[in-house]
């Protein structure tokens, strides 16, 4: 049966040679190319990033084409050539045939195909019939060619068997490498002739995709650098490993940036069908989590992907049941893992959860001295349809068999032959903003490693946010942004002990496009004196405030103007702008801390209330129709003297 496989995937290689060359290396001058390419990398080792923020930057750090194995496997035709173009604002047509396009481009992409099995899905169902000997295989390349249905299928079966460890025997690493060898050149080549310095920053990217019994821990890795430097390394792939440990995926990255003299981060996601394995407060042996393990991996991974269309994992009712907006994306991915292989029980759900994850992290730090959650915050996609849409009024799907239609929102949409998802859990997915002195590579990598970024749930409100000890409404007089510098912190910083209660200039705007604000809220978290971890909602901001008052510690409700007939909203309540000057009333200088900012919008339509109007779509009594979208700042820690 070996030798079999070896046959039918050096068939799959060939034909992923031609798959890489198909997605576009191109026909233009290679070293003219490769001239412009060292140019831009020189330009980017150069370029200094530090000093006042002040671009606002919106990207996808999460998005898929045929290139991933899933992704073509549920159906999806488009390359990252189609995505860069559609993510840049050009309209392209959807796998289906849809006309698709942004109402506003985007300023960054990363397209994170998986790096396992990279391109296979797509060899297979383009590999002559007769050369495949593998039964599996076999079976596998006539289900995709019945169409649909026969794609998802696979990929369900193929999606279970990474969850079991089974691609390894499948797909051998030997022939996986060089069919990655060949995608990756191509790949690369694309993404640096989309890259326009000052325009659009296209990155360097791939998803390490570890999922030991369905559990997720996959991260998106991001390169700072070009296809230069990118190119002396392959994507790494874990599912080629006998016993695979996220700290490899960081010994890798060590490796690239001794080499190469580059730069790589990694940002997990998803952390809510992890089983409660991604924020864990042992080490990876089940001991405590030691100073040298909380150091590295707060080096290496400064982000989480806190929302995209998987669900949300900033919070869950069972962990904050004094949060009334807790339970935002929950809905069907609060039950199990990623593929539904395990059930989820309560005591997991701490690991599951960014909140949870921050308040983990201070108590390590009071151990070991080090924080290993020491996260800043932003949203993405996670879209397997190569198109970076985060809006409901224009969501196109998971993946392709996920596009605008009828059924959609009421039909199963497992990952994996399992059941338990229905297509009305998926949110639209969301987006990252990043606070950045310029829009290149360098710029935006560098605020995201100093965390000087947010995240949303699709749209584009403007938030800032800044932590000082004597900020005062006279602050907002004048530059309040070169203020907030000059007398404190931007989110994503350490504040430094200082005389007094520390103080918030907090500013947020609504998206142009959209709806109104309702409210602006403080999340505080901390360890008490006795080890235990707290938290605490702070309404700080809202609209309205001569007529909303807070009973009880609860502010009363901005009220709903959804029409469920017409798909529609009114900004007739809400604000469009609320900013505020807060201090903490409960502040104990000798307790560690994070504070983080969550704004509200008003109540507004969700994808499936659109699909019910502009399809006649048929939805399940339970469904959401709509939600308070939302965004979520990076913290500011506060760490005591000694």
């Amino acid at each position: 049966m070996a030798s079999f496989r070896k046959i039918a995937l050096g068939t799959v290689a060939a034909v992923a040679v031609g798959a890489g060359l198909y997605w576009g290396w191109g026909k233009f001058s290679e070293s003219r190319e490769a001239g412009r390419a060292a140019d831009v990398q020189a330009a980017n080792d150069a370029e200094v990033t530090s000093g006042v923020a002040t671009k606002l930057l919106w990207g996808d750090t999460h998005l898929h084409t045929a290139n991933s194995i899933d992704a073509f496997g549920f159906g999806v035709k488009l390359g990252p050539e189609e995505a860069l173009r559609f993510a840049r604002g050009e309209e392209v047509t959807s796998t289906w045939g849809i006309k698709a396009k942004l109402s506003r481009p985007l300023d960054f992409l990363v397209i994170a195909d998986h790096s396992g099995g990279l391109g296979a899905t797509r060899a297979l169902y383009e590999a002559p019939r007769f050369m495949i000997k593998d039964k599996t295989l076999l079976r596998w390349h006539d289900l995709m060619h019945e169409g649909p249905e026969g794609m998802q299928r696979v990929t369900g079966e193929l999606i279970n068997m990474a969850g079991e460890g089974g691609l390894a025997e499948l797909f051998p690493p030997e022939q996986s490498r060089k069919n990655t060898a060949k995608i990756w050149q191509g790949h690369t080549a694309i993404v640096e002739r989309y890259n326009t310095p000052g325009k659009f920053t296209a990155f360097m990217g791939f998803e390490y995709t570890l999922m030991p019994n369905g559990d997720n821990l996959h991260r998106v890795v991001m390169f700072r650098d070009g296809k230069p430097r990118a190119d002396t390394v392959l994507p790494y792939d874990p599912t080629a490993e006998e016993t695979e440990t996220v700290d490899k995926l960081w010994d890798y990255m060590d490796a690239y940036e001794k080499k190469t003299g580059g730069r790589m981060l990694a940002i997990p996601h998803n952390s809510n069908v992890s089983n409660g394995l991604m924020f864990e407060m042992v080490g990876p042996s089940g001991g405590p989590m030691t100073a040298d393990y909380a150091r590295r991996r707060a080096s290496r991974e400064p982000l989480v992907e806190v929302t995209q269309i998987k669900g949300d994992s900033e919070s869950h009712p069972f962990l904050s049941p004094n949060d009334e907006f807790a339970g935002f994306g929950d809905a069907g991915w609060d039950t199990g893992n990623l593929t539904m292989q395990r059930a989820k029980t309560p005591n997991m759900l701490g690991g599951d959860y960014v909140r949870e994850a921050l308040k983990r992290g201070l108590a390590i730090e009071a151990k070991t001295g080090v924080n290993p959650y020491k996260l800043g915050m932003i949203g993405s996609t996670d879209s397997h349809t190569a198109l970076a849409t985060g809006d409901e009024d224009n969501f196109f799907g998971k993946h392709s068999g996920g596009e605008p239609n009828a059924r959609r929102a009421s039909d199963p949409q497992n990952l994996g032959t399992r059941a338990g998802r229905i297509g009305w859990h998926y949110l639209a997915g969301g987006y990252a903003a990043v606070w950045a002195t310029a829009n290149t590579r360098a710029a935006i990598f560098d605020a995201m490693m100093r965390r000087e970024v947010y995240a949303t749930t699709g749209p584009r409100m403007q938030v800032r946010v800044f932590g000082g000890w004597d900020f005062t409404s006279k602050d907002w007089v004048g530059d309040w942004v070169k203020n907030g510098y000059a007398r404190g912190v931007p989110m994503g910083a350490d504040l430094k002990p200082g005389r007094g209660k520390p103080s918030f200039l907090i500013s947020a705007l609504k998206d142009p496009d959209g709806a109104n604000l309702d409210r602006v809220q403080v999340v505080k978290g901390w360890v008490d004196a006795s080890g235990k971890m707290q938290e605490r909602i702070f309404d700080v901001s809202w609209s309205s405030p001569e007529k909303r008052k807070l009973t009880g510690g609860k502010l009363t409700p901005v009220g709903d103007t959804v029409d469920v007939t017409k798909a529609s909203y009114s900004n007739s309540i809400g604000a469009p702008e609320l900013r505020t000057v807060w201090s903490d009333p409960e502040f104990n200088p000798a307790q560690r801390a994070f504070y983080y900012v969550r704004v509200l919008e008003i109540p507004t339509p969700r994808w499936v209330l659109f699909d019910r109007i502009r399809y006649g779509a048929k939805l399940p009594a339970n469904a959401e129709l709509k939600s308070q979208e939302r965004a979520y700042t990076s913290p500011i820690w506060y760490v005591p003297k000694g």
